[in-house]
């Protein structure tokens, strides 16, 4: 019987215990039929994916909204009146609303699946004795995979072999460097990142080659346990959820104030009951912007569209909006500001010269030049010699593009990469120098001594033989003989202080044939050819995509399991951090030592938190958000997962970004770009403002209504429009043009707009002061009309006509004033929806007066075009009055720059 994985700390067992312990011969593998068996018993090596969101449940979440409940109440009502036919139309508003959600969350849903059906990952097990190519997902306890470099690490599985072996565990400790690994026991109480004995799934093979034995699958992995964190971190509601709701509170409370004001106003006036019910319900249902529901999730998705062509897949529909109210950005630093490329940027020489190298990345492409700029000559001896070392005392190999147009590459240690890239760009032949001077012998690198070393043949008639040695300069330094030591052990004391990653390189004449076994046995006969300085650079546009979310009040923090030197170097270069003060950054023991309140306190200045744990992201997303902010968590590890789910939005990278990384995430960047970020901020912020033309249009055009009602009635005139005809105003009329108002292009300045404050209000108070006069213009218009043309001895049902095409028309022109709050609807560009939209309201419009069937439904009468020309000109009324405020706007804004600049 297997035991339960959970329950064996396997890092603390030798390797010969292990297989036991499993019941398998590490030689041979399992049999087949003991495969089928412990596949049957533990399941398949994969983790619980969340159940797949079904559609009546989508459907019935759509409706939990107060604006629907409203809607709702309305319906009832209308048909305890016995009027139907309105409350089919209300019914049908509120489930055209509900079906476009569930359709768009559903496509968000269909997204991610292709998404994650990537080429399934397969790996090479042995079994029966002989070695076999199987699904990832078909692994038991108990197998044993053979590993290589590039291949990806599927299950959490003990090394019983291990030749050169390095993994890179980014994805999920957080480190940048591979680590190199080992067969011995450790301690049990052994961190996980220095496991040295150990794989784990998500991570992968950069160097070297092992022989594994499965110890844990599925979500019994360190994947697992930490998507068991992901599940149980609380979702928090979004910003405009919490709008909505609080603006859906309000309305509950205007609506009924109105419906017991209109009623109570009929009843004294002796008006019919069954008449003023009907009216009232109207008005309420005028005062409920039954459009905004709709443009809110067409809003929505019409943002999810825009950023799914820019790269960003959407996987819930409101975080369009919280990303752009988004005021903190918390990101990781390998691969996602960085290009999770190294690139060797300085040399040291022993005669004290430095060498500057350019170029980035694994592209060979790039200049050597002499601090100050001077060339250096191609065959300088000792620059030569050091680059000798490099290529040969090295694993990796350089790939070259393909036909597929993938760039260059490297197969192996990102580090040892970079040695060769940068060799290749001093001119020298990587394979005919390896040719020139084969390798005879090395000692692999060992972490204990942080060294690594070769021998090679140089001239095969002489025997000449040299050895070569690469590892952390204080190691190579204790080898080396001669007077270079001291400005060495300085020059790479000034490389690390500027968070370069530094190796030294020495070499020796060797003519033994002695085996190369020790590193003592070299000590005080090596020659110091010199320092090598590496970095993993910034992504291009890493820098331009941080300045812009400065610009535009975002702050962003890197959270990363680098180096704390490493990670304040790359956060000054990107802009994240100021040059100068290293208490902007702070590692996962300093932040462990620090109480809530401190956090509190003290995260408000932090740019960088480095070497942390999963718990402790937690921690500082969780004191962000304790003071108010609003936060997004970039990441594409394992170890963000929990993060990702309990921030605000979750932003996970597509390519490089783990399984469960994703699935905790709101939004998935397609092409790992840290800009495309910025770029969906700045959709969202298009989104939020769009939805607010929408808002002030729905208002100015509600309240307008009411107030001619009760104008109306406290005057004693007949009611100014029929119940049915505020329907339509507010149903159809109103339907053709909110939707397509949230169509509107970018004003051209939100990423140099604040972000949104999470407790705004959805009208705030520039909105209500356009809302009043927008709608007190249409009022007076519309009243004055209606009140000017009974007295003028016109029927009641013919002025009510006009005064009914006059509201709508007033919507018309409103519609247009709410395209922007500064410039003038006459110099907007056009929006060819809204055209679209204004040309069917004309049409509905001139069937419901001239149309027969409809006059009667809607208790309409024809309206002589002369008379039409001069509702249309009364209408327009609107639209000058907010030019006229837009004008006073745009002139007090130029005199507030003039005088500010006068003052400077």
């Amino acid at each position: 019987m297997t035991p339960n994985p959970d329950e064996t700390a396997w890092h603390s067992l030798d390797a010969a215990d292990v297989a036991s312990r499993l019941g398998v011969a590490p030689e041979r593998g399992l049999d087949s039929s003991e495969a089928a068996k412990r596949a049957a018993r533990w399941g398949p090596n994969a983790l619980i994916e969340a159940p797949r969101p079904v559609m009546w449940r989508s459907f019935v979440r759509q409706l939990r909204s107060p604006l629907i409940g409203i809607l709702f109440a309305a319906a009832v009502l209308a048909v305890a009146l016995g009027e139907f036919g309105d409350a089919t139309v209300i019914i049908a508003v509120v489930v055209v609303n509900a079906v476009i959600g569930t359709l768009q969350e559903g496509r968000a849903e269909r997204s991610m699946a292709a998404l994650r059906k990537l080429a399934e990952l397969q790996v090479r097990v042995l079994r029966d004795g002989v070695e076999s190519i199987l699904a990832a997902r078909d692994l038991v306890l108990g197998d044993v995979v053979l590993l290589a470099a590039g291949d990806a690490v599927a299950a959490d599985a003990r090394l019983l072999e291990a030749t050169r072996f390095q993994v890179a565990e980014a994805a999920l400790t957080g480190e940048s460097v591979p680590v190199s690994k080992s067969t011995a026991a450790l301690s049990e109480a052994t961190a996980l990142p220095e496991r040295d004995c150990m794989v784990y799934s998500g991570t992968h093979v950069t160097a070297g080659r092992a022989r594994s034995l499965v110890v844990a699958i599925g979500a019994s992995t360190e994947v697992g346990r930490l998507a068991g964190l992901t599940e149980g971190a609380v979702d928090p509601p979004t910003p405009l959820e919490q709008r909505v709701r609080r603006f859906g509170r309000w309305l509950v409370g205007a609506a009924l104030v109105l419906f017991v004001a209109v009623v109570a106003l009929g009843m004294l006036r002796e008006l019919s009951l069954s008449e003023i019910l009907m009216v009232a319900i109207s008005q309420m249902v005028s005062m409920v912007p039954e459009g905004l529901p709709v443009a809110m999730t067409i809003a929505l998705a019409v943002g999810m569209r825009r950023m799914a062509e820019r790269g960003a897949i959407i996987r819930r529909l409101s975080a369009v909006e919280t990303l752009g109210s988004t005021t903190v950005i918390c990101t990781d630093k390998t691969g996602t500001l960085t290009r999770n490329e190294m690139t060797v940027c300085t040399l040291w020489l022993p005669d004290a010269r430095v060498v500057d190298v350019s170029g980035i990345g694994y592209a060979p492409h790039g200049e050597l030049r002499m601090a100050g700029g001077v060339a250096i000559d191609a065959d300088d001896a000792p620059l030569r010699e050091l680059l000798c070392a490099a290529v040969l005392c090295n694993d990796a190999k350089m790939l070259l593009p393909n036909k597929e147009g993938a760039g260059w590459s490297v197969l192996g240690d990102p580090t040892e990469g970079a040695l060769l890239v940068l060799a290749t760009k001093a001119g020298i032949d990587l394979e005919t120098l390896r040719s020139a001077a084969p390798r005879e012998a090395e000692l692999p690198f060992d972490p204990d001594t942080k060294m690594m070393a070769t021998r090679h043949r140089f001239n095969a008639d002489e025997e000449v033989r040299r050895v070569f040695i690469k590892g952390a300069p204080e190691a190579v330094l204790r080898l080396c003989a001669g007077s270079a030591q001291p400005a060495a052990r300085t020059a790479a004391d000034a490389m690390a202080a500027r968070a370069l990653r530094v190796l030294a390189f020495a070499e020796l004449d060797d003519d033994s044939l002695d085996p190369l076994t020790t590193f003592s046995a070299l000590t005080g006969r090596a020659r110091l050819l010199g320092l090598i300085g590496q970095i993993d650079p910034p992504r291009d546009e890493a820098k331009a995509a941080v300045a812009q979310c400065r610009a535009a009040g975002i702050r962003p923090i890197m959270i990363t399991g680098d180096h704390k030197l490493t990670a304040l170097a790359i956060a000054r270069e990107v802009g994240i951090a100021g040059r100068n003060d290293d208490r902007l950054a702070i590692d996962g023991a300093e932040l462990e030592r620090m109480g809530e309140g401190e956090l509190r306190a003290r995260v408000a200045e932090i740019a960088v938190f480095a070497r942390v744990q999963p718990a402790q992201k937690l921690r500082i997303v969780e004191a962000l958000q304790s003071r108010g902010e609003t936060v997004a968590m970039t990441g594409d590890g394992i170890n963000d997962a929990p993060a990702l789910a309990r921030a605000d939005v979750g932003v996970a990278m597509g390519i490089a970004g783990t399984e469960v990384a994703k699935n905790a995430a709101k939004i998935v960047i397609t092409d790992d770009n840290f800009a495309t970020i910025v770029s969906a901020v700045e959709q969202g912020r298009v989104v939020y403002s769009n939805l607010k033309k929408v808002i002030l249009f729905l208002f100015a055009t509600s309240v307008d209504e009411v107030a001619i009602l009760l104008l109306a009635l406290l005057g004693g005139f007949p009611l100014p429009l029929a119940a049915v005809q505020i329907l339509w105003i507010n149903i159809v009329t109103e339907g053709v043009l909110t939707v397509n108002l949230v169509m509107e292009a970018p004003d051209g300045d939100e990423m140099q707009r604040a972000p949104v404050p999470r407790d705004d209000h959805l009208l705030d108070r520039e909105m209500l002061i356009r809302v009043m006069l927008m709608a007190g213009a249409a009022a007076a218009v519309g009243f004055g009309w209606f009140a000017w043309r009974l007295a003028s001895g016109t029927e009641v049902d013919v002025a009510r006509t006009e005064t009914f095409t006059l509201v709508v028309l007033c919507q018309w022109f409103n519609v247009l004033n709410c395209r922007s709050a500064t410039r003038s609807a006459l110099g907007v560009l056009p929006n060819p929806w809204l055209i679209g939209g204004l040309l069917l309201g004309a049409v509905l419009q001139a069937a419901v007066l001239y149309a027969p069937f409809l006059n009667e439904m809607f208790h309409t009468q024809p309206i002589p075009p002369i008379q039409l020309l001069s509702i249309i000109a009364a209408a327009s009324i609107v639209l000058w009055i907010e030019e006229a405020r837009k004008a006073f706007v745009r002139w007090l804004t130029r005199r507030r720059l003039a005088l500010a600049g006068a003052v400077r």
